[in-house]
């Protein structure tokens, strides 16, 4: 999950009836604007009120719902750790170390005293190369404290055999978030690329370097990525799930890749490896030519530019100033966040687990987890009745599709075996080296899996994040408490709310293990086909459907959705919708017509869909959003899947002529 633009929120309050008095307790529906037919803008008729008055904080690129909860998120997280801190705890407890690696960041003082010394030892190795074999030594060590630059080594599971893990090396060695900041030539990605340059220079300057040697280094370590930005596929290329996997062996690699040395990598990684699965081979083939055809010197100081970039927001306030800018520019963000909040941030990154065990006991209780696990199995009944339904599909196909549907395995709010952290070791007045073992603990714990069965119980995200995911490779569906509050999930709220917030989300999540790349896994996480050659081609058809219609959306003025890179996500917002509708059918209030708060059941749930996209966010974030992110802007992850709702039409009466209204041979019904 992720995305959005120009949102705007209905109010939400909850009216507990007074008095003596039978009517039950409801969450009224406010902020509505009048102005707007539903039909033709949904989206701002029910937060058009909320969007032209939320402020966006200084420290934040936008406000509202989804991700930018985690702002909150991050609040409530920094009550825990201002508590846990201040406490005396036992050495070696969760709580010590997460008091401790949040003391030391916040210890400001004695960062800024340190300057870049934490450096010095790592610009010494860099300096200390005198070989190409050298420099894959150092790329390895580098590797193991999660230090990624040329070669971005991972252990996750074989595509082919999802019981087990394997290494794999996936395109790396740039700066900026994407390949194409390199080559647009636009007013916006131009700043982007001057901004970017000055940070780099920034970089040297503070690690001693002139300005006239800081900049010339700038332009050296910039012109590098570029070259290797060329080789880099599209993120819409990287999402072809068959053509980013190549499994090859290590003694062939040697031969394909002779410069790198891939033997010497792995060896001082600590890895015995025969085959490994190289994601974009076209990467490491012009990484192979360059090595040969820069100088070493040169690679010196890319190395260097790299290792300070990597480490220059934990370092002294000159190093956090230098990154804020260029991230300015990025992102539109105006001011700092504040040193809480960034620290709630990174003792979540780095000890999560930890953290969430704490956060949980406060904030989760196990009766949303009980109803919570109701509308998932609601949901995924059906979602077994429309692939029952569809006039498009075989039954054979049909048939594998709910084997699969139900195998899905179900996790909510925290993991069962929490992870544990004994080797993380974090001392109170050492910011910069608490960071470096945590990182290390991260790698090492990720390494540790490499040629072991994959643990099916683990999870890849915090207990406190507001997020939701699909795990196509384990058939798995996420939601962890953060995400499972208002406006998602109120215990105390109706069932069309629940089902038009949360709803949505578990039906969009389940849809992933259907769209374009969940349906190239089996049941079991494989890359495998289960499909009809027939089935198949009307199924991407149907995707291709989607890809069309959110095309033609737009946002700040000429910019474009790209259909390409948000089809799975806008499948699964299409479907989960539909989904969720149907689910809340099947209960008491989808089945009834009461009003509540002068609302229909169906009004209010799809009232509830709008309100979960809620989201403001500044333009600069709104464009780094469209260019990197393959969820729609939230404006269009309302009214683009409404468009294609049977329901939605009928509930608010929309008819030809309106912006929203498509023809019926139009709407797109894929699950």
């Amino acid at each position: 999950m992720k995305s959005w633009f120009l949102l705007s929120v209905f109010l939400v309050a909850f009216v507990a009836c007074q008095q003596q008095t039978n009517e039950k307790p409801f969450i009224a529906i406010e902020g509505l604007d009048p102005t707007i037919q539903p039909g033709d803008n949904f989206y701002n008729y029910v937060n058009l009120k909320w969007y032209d008055t939320a402020q966006i904080p200084p420290s934040q690129s936008g406000v509202g719902a989804y991700r930018f909860m985690n702002y909150q998120q991050r609040l409530k997280l920094q009550g825990i750790l201002d508590s846990v801190s201040k406490s005396n705890n036992p050495a070696g407890s969760l709580e010590q170390k997460i008091g401790d690696f949040y003391a030391s960041g916040m210890d400001t003082n004695m960062i800024n005293q340190r300057g870049f010394e934490p450096l010095k030892t790592g610009l010494e190795r860099i300096n200390a190369i005198t070989s190409t074999a050298d420099m894959l030594t150092l790329l390895a060590e580098e590797t193991k404290l999660s230090n990624v630059s040329l070669i971005d080594f991972q252990v996750s599971p074989d595509q082919e055999n999802s019981s087990m893990n394997m290494g794999h090396i996936y395109q790396s060695g740039i700066g900026m978030p994407d390949r194409d900041y390199y080559f647009k030539t636009d007013t916006a990605t131009v700043a982007i690329q001057q901004a970017y340059k000055k940070y780099l220079a920034d970089l040297f300057t503070l690690t001693g370097s002139d300005t006239a040697l800081a900049q010339k280094n700038a332009v050296l370590v910039y012109n590098i990525q570029k070259q290797l930005a060329a080789s880099h596929k599209t993120n819409v290329e990287l999402r072809d799930v068959k053509a980013n996997f190549h499994k090859v062996g290590l003694a062939a690699l040697n031969k394909q890749q002779p410069n790198i040395g891939w033997t010497t990598f792995f060896q001082h990684l600590g890895a015995t490896i025969d085959s490994l699965d190289i994601a974009q081979p076209g990467y490491y083939d012009k990484l192979n030519t360059l090595l040969k055809s820069i100088p070493l010197e040169d690679w010196k100081v890319y190395l260097r530019g790299n290792y300070i970039s990597t480490y220059a927001d934990y370092l002294s306030k000159p190093f956090v100033n230098s990154s804020f800018e260029y991230s300015k520019v990025l992102t539109g963000q105006t001011m700092q966040k504040t040193r809480g909040e960034t620290m709630s941030g990174m003792v979540d990154t780095y000890l999560g687990q930890a953290l969430g065990q704490l956060y949980t006991k406060l904030y989760f209780p196990e009766s949303a987890k009980t109803r919570m696990l109701e509308l998932v199995n609601n949901l995924q009944k059906a979602f077994s009745n429309r692939v029952d339904k569809l006039d498009w599909m075989s039954d054979s196909t049909k048939q594998k599709a709910k084997v699969k549907l139900f195998a899905i395995t179900k996790k909510i709010g925290y993991p069962d075996k929490w992870r544990e952290y004994s080797k993380v070791n974090i001392v109170r007045n050492k910011y910069f080296e608490n960071v470096v073992s945590a990182a290390a603990n991260n790698f090492q714990y990720n390494f540790a899996k490499l040629g072991k069965p994959v643990d099916k119980t683990e999870w890849f995200t915090t207990p406190s994040t507001v997020t939701a995911y699909n795990n196509p490779s384990a058939n798995e569906i996420v939601f962890p408490a953060g995400i499972l509050q208002p406006p998602y999930f109120d215990n105390n709220a109706d069932d069309a709310l629940n089902y038009g917030g949360i709803g949505m989300v578990i039906g969009h999540e389940m849809t992933h293990t259907f769209d374009d790349q969940g349906a190239q896994f089996d049941k079991d996480g494989n890359v495998k086909n289960w499909w009809t050659p027939e089935d198949y081609k009307k199924f991407k058809a149907k995707t291709q459907q989607v890809i069309d219609l959110y095309s033609t959306f737009t946002v700040l003025d000429s910019i474009h959705i790209k259909g390409a890179l948000t089809v799975g996500e806008n499948t699964a917002d299409i479907s989960g919708i539909a989904v969720a509708y149907d689910a809340f059918k099947m209960t008491k209030q989808g089945q009834d017509t009461t009003k509540i708060g002068g609302f229909t059941p169906d009004q209010r749930f799809f009232f509830s869909v709008a309100r979960i996209w809620r989201v403001k966010m500044k333009d600069a974030y709104l464009r780094y959003w469209v260019n990197n992110d393959p969820h729609s802007p939230p404006i269009w992850r309302v009214n683009g899947p409404l468009m294609n709702i049977p329901a939605f039409y009928s509930a608010f009466n929309v008819r030809p002529g309106e912006r929203m209204f498509l023809d019926e041979d139009k709407r797109i019904k894929i699950w």
